[in-house]
């Protein structure tokens, strides 16, 4: 494991090398004693993951390969984030989260717990870009949400509790808790109850 800046590791960890965790941001670039990555316990990180520093996560926390958690990021306990994942920046993440392989979350988003996101989707945080940087504004995804494969949610957008995105949609406004959003651009339905989650 290669470790930049002071880490915590908790006990019962698998590292499958190779894993960096505490790389510097650019903040942090030329400075040797600086806050790297806090880590529960019985993490799993599989090879080609790598973690900036100042992140905290929680316990049982797993990676597929080639997983990027960006600086100031703080994750939940019992969180899985798939192969090829990119979390950037500044994100919160929630308990019992499961995030498939290549998804894409932006600086500034903020997921709840228990939400499940499909593979390949993707969150955006600048609605005309390239931006300025303070007008970046992450998704903010709500507690039981489900976000379908290739779906894309755009900045700012607000996924209620229990709401879910089906795949392929393209959500460009708000979406009311318990809601279904379908189609490109994203209309709203009344969720069918095969798709309530339980609870």
């Amino acid at each position: 494991m290669i470790e930049y800046g002071r880490n915590a590791l908790g006990e019962g960890a698998m590292i499958f090398e190779p894993v960096t965790i505490g790389f510097p941001s650019r903040d942090r670039m030329g400075s040797e004693d600086y806050p790297g990555a806090n880590i529960g316990k019985n993490a799993i990180l599989r090879s080609g993951t790598i973690i900036y520093c100042d992140v905290r996560i929680g316990d049982g926390f797993q990676t597929g390969h080639n997983v990027l958690i960006r600086e100031k990021t703080t994750i939940g306990s019992r969180v899985a984030v798939g192969t090829a994942t990119v979390v950037e920046g500044d994100c919160t993440i929630g308990d019992d989260v499961r995030i498939q392989s290549l998804v894409y979350i932006p600086t500034g988003s903020w997921i709840g717990d228990r939400v499940f996101i499909g593979p390949n989707a993707v969150l955006t945080n600048d609605r005309y870009p390239p931006g300025p940087h303070e007008s970046l504004r992450g998704p903010v995804i709500g507690d039981d949400a489900v976000i379908g494969a290739n779906s894309t949610i755009l900045p700012g957008v607000r996924v209620g509790e229990g709401a879910f995105v089906a795949a392929g949609a393209v959500v460009t406004r708000d979406v009311s808790p318990g809601t279904l959003a379908v189609g490109a651009p994203a209309r709203f339905r009344p969720l069918p109850p095969e798709a309530r989650r339980c609870r």
